[in-house]
């Protein structure tokens, strides 16, 4: 079934709606779960709720890009309920790790002018990506937005862990340069 239909089974709010969204994307969702959380039974009441989400979302939402729609759900309930799980010290250390690598390429938090400041950090990132060749962009979403482990990324793609290290570095020095040619105050 295409994601047209299954969106369609969501605005006629029918129950296979959630059958078929897990049937599609069930792995997705709970792939990037897992390597959120890295517990089985954590991911899976990530899933459940991002199908919930999905659920409650259409309508009124009509999503152009059902894989992007369902992983932005699922990521972000995974790391709300990642920072539920530190905060009781029960963190597996792998997406701290990831988050703490991007640090110095994101700018601090507050402010009045925060809304507008995101979405200008967001298309600015978004531009260095598009600007970067395909394999450094592949990785430096798998470990950042993914937040797959360096070992998963460097057996997916044939490349030694200290070889994709270098490259994360590397793409993060050259976004950290991008940023500030962009004004973005880090």
């Amino acid at each position: 079934m295409d994601d047209a239909q299954i969106i369609d089974l969501y605005w006629a709010r029918s129950e296979q709606a959630i059958a078929q969204t897990a049937d599609k994307y069930g792995r997705y969702c709970h792939s990037i779960a897992f390597n959120i959380l890295h517990n089985d039974q954590d991911a899976e009441e990530c899933l459940s709720d991002a199908y919930l989400r999905a659920w409650d979302a259409m309508p009124p939402q009509r999503p152009n890009c059902l894989s992007a729609f369902l992983g932005r759900i699922t990521r972000n309930l995974s790391l709300d309920r990642y920072h539920k799980n530190t905060a009781r010290k029960r963190g597996m250390g792998q997406t701290a790790l990831a988050l703490s690598e991007l640090a110095d390429c994101l700018p601090a938090a507050g402010g009045v002018e925060q809304a507008f400041d995101e979405r200008a950090l967001v298309r600015s990132i978004e531009n260095f990506l598009h600007a970067t060749p395909r394999l450094k962009r592949e990785v430096f979403i798998r470990r950042y937005w993914y937040l797959s482990p360096i070992k998963q990324i460097a057996d997916d793609y044939g490349m030694s862990p200290s070889k994709v290290a270098s490259m994360l570095h590397r793409t993060r020095q050259q976004l950290k340069t991008h940023l500030r040619e962009e004004g973005v105050t880090l």
